[in-house]
């Protein structure tokens, strides 16, 4: 993590919590722990197949609890951005100033996005992944930073309803080249006859994440901006006058009616987080705002603290815990050594080892998943303990 926009802060969150009052949210960090700890459990199975349901992405349409991580991330970035800016601009910092330092910001994770991909032995030209997590926490976090910089709620509100409304008048009424029109000619949401897979294959065929398609494709971020927003929106009342108890009031009910909308539209533009449908970024956002909600109101309106140190563990270096992660992921399924059997990744070999047979096949993915994570969690915990923070 260390490059030129890498910063290291000395500061405790939670004596800035204490300090800074309403500018930061121990609630925030605890929900951005839980998100990033989650995020690592469900990306490291010790066997796939195995895995239970919860922790695999749903194989199309449709969600599980795994679906919904990557757009809790997003979301949270939006609300920290609101957070962060509103206290530079205070300390006199000019939107000029912000604008630099978020694309700073936004290069420098589109920079690690791209290394994490190739790494430790894959970076051949050829065949090297350009789209990824990072890259497009990146360009969403840079668009939205301009939106949120440059334009008022009404602002927000109209560029979410238009990224939505346009994403599904893209994918619901364009005719698919060399395939037709969805709905017509060929199924909506087509895994591979769809305008979002036709456009990644246009720009970068060889270089997708599923030789067809990718998850982080171009046309599917349009819609991943207004999930980052409605994290700017969130920050936004979060910040507002209003009493606490009024604060986690709102967000659960908007939560929960984000939750109705999106089952709702579920049944004209299908829940789909490969192709971040719009029905998936208003059902997801209505879920991150209800947890965020829970987390509020135990942390900000009750301030019961008890057993939230282990998340704020990972919720105090995000992006650091999740390039450490990825690094050692990355390692361990690509570096292989030789075995009885041939040869196999130093991850297979570990699993195989260490935790085939300690319990049923689930089970022993499931130990695996959180070794990994606790080995994460043991690694954050040394920088938090020096007080060590990490700032992209």
């Amino acid at each position: 993590m260390s490059s030129p926009a890498t910063t290291v802060s000395a500061t405790n969150p939670a004596e800035d919590a204490r300090k800074q009052g309403a500018s930061r949210l121990l609630s925030l960090d605890l929900f951005r722990g839980a998100t990033i700890a989650l995020m690592i459990l469900v990306n490291n199975p010790g066997d796939e197949q195995a895995a239970y349901w919860p922790l695999k992405h749903a194989e199309w349409n449709g969600w599980t609890p795994t679906d919904l991580v990557f757009p809790f991330f997003l979301f949270i970035v939006g609300v920290s951005m609101t957070f962060s800016f509103s206290s530079r601009l205070e300390r006199g910092e000019t939107k000029r100033q912000l604008f630099i330092h978020v694309l700073k910001r936004g290069l420098v994770l589109l920079a690690l996005g791209i290394f994490l991909n190739g790494f430790p032995n894959h970076y051949q030209l050829s065949t090297w992944r350009f789209y990824g997590v990072l890259q497009r926490i990146a360009i969403c976090y840079v668009i939205s930073a301009i939106l949120a910089l440059w334009m008022g709620r009404r602002g927000w509100i109209v560029a979410i309803i238009s990224c939505l409304a346009g994403y599904w008048i893209l994918m619901r009424f364009i005719s698919v080249p060399g395939f037709g029109i969805p709905t017509h000619d060929i199924p909506l949401l087509d895994p591979d006859r769809n305008l979002a897979a036709w456009l990644d294959r246009k720009l970068l065929m060889g270089h997708l994440y599923e030789v067809t398609r990718d998850p982080e494709g171009v046309l599917s971020t349009i819609p991943a901006i207004a999930t980052s927003l409605l994290g700017v929106l969130t920050g936004e009342w979060l910040r507002s006058e209003r009493s606490t108890q009024a604060k986690a009031t709102g967000m659960a009910i908007f939560g929960i009616a984000g939750l109705a909308l999106g089952e709702f539209l579920n049944r004209w533009f299908p829940i789909n987080k490969n192709l971040w449908t719009s029905s998936y970024v208003v059902f997801t956002a209505g879920f991150a705002l209800v947890c965020l909600a829970i987390c509020y109101w135990i942390l900000d309106v009750k301030r019961r603290r008890r057993g939230t140190q282990p998340l704020l563990v990972f919720g105090a270096n995000p992006i650091a815990a999740y390039f450490f992660a990825e690094i050692v992921a990355h390692w361990i399924d690509r570096v292989q050594v030789h075995s009885p059997a041939g040869r196999i990744t130093w991850q297979e070999m570990i699993y195989q080892r260490l935790f085939v047979g300690l319990a049923s096949p689930a089970n022993s993915s499931l130990l695996y998943s959180l070794a990994f994570v606790l080995m994460c969690w043991l690694a954050m915990w040394l920088l938090y303990r020096r007080q060590i923070f990490l700032r992209v």
